[in-house]
C-alpha cells in the first residue's frame, strides 16, 4: 500500500530522496536537475511538496508542485525509489488533485528527451508536448509537457 501525504521538503528523507533523484538524473542526462528547483521555492502558499510512504512508513517517492502564473502549478522532483509499483503514478495523481484543490487548471513539466522512462510516464498519463517554456525555451534537449486538469 502506498500512502501520499504534504510533507516537509526539509526533512531528512525529503533530503535523502532529492538526492537520488539527482543522482540518477546526473547519470540519464548528464544534468543533476538542481538549477531550476529549490526547496526554499516550496515556502509558497501555492506551492506542494509531497512524499509517498510504504507500508511500513518508509519514504519512497516524492514530487512537488509550484506556481508558474496564478492557474498554472509546474511539477518539479518527480521521483520513485521503484522499490514498489505504482509509486509514480499514486504521486502524480496526488499532485494533480491537490493542484486542482488549489485552483490550479494546468499543470506543466519539463523533462529530457534521454530520460525515456519519464517521457512514457508522462504521454501514458495524458500529458501532451508543448513548446519549451521558461527557462527551458532553446534547450534542444528538453522536452515540456502541459495536462489540462478537469
Amino acid at each position: 500500500m502506498i500512502t501520499v501525504e504534504k510533507s516537509d521538503p526539509l526533512s531528512s528523507e525529503s533530503h535523502r530522496l532529492i538526492e537520488a533523484l539527482s543522482a540518477e538524473l546526473a547519470a540519464i542526462t548528464g544534468d543533476n536537475g538542481k538549477t531550476n528547483f529549490t526547496v526554499e521555492a516550496m515556502n509558497n502558499d501555492k506551492a506542494l511538496w509531497a512524499l509517498a510512504k510504504n507500508a511500513y512508513g518508509d519514504a519512497i517517492g516524492c514530487g512537488a508542485i509550484r506556481p508558474l502564473t496564478q492557474n498554472i502549478a509546474e511539477i518539479k522532483r518527480m521521483f520513485s525509489d521503484r522499490s514498489e509499483p505504482g509509486v509514480g503514478s499514486a504521486l502524480l495523481t496526488f499532485l494533480e488533485t491537490s493542484a486542482k484543490q488549489m485552483g490550479y487548471r494546468e499543470l506543466k513539466l519539463e523533462t529530457r528527451h534521454i530520460n525515456h522512462r519519464a517521457v512514457s510516464f508522462y504521454e501514458k498519463n495524458g500529458y501532451v508536448r508543448i513548446d519549451n517554456y521558461g527557462p527551458y525555451i532553446g534547450r534542444e534537449e528538453a522536452v515540456c509537457f502541459s495536462k489540462i486538469l478537469f
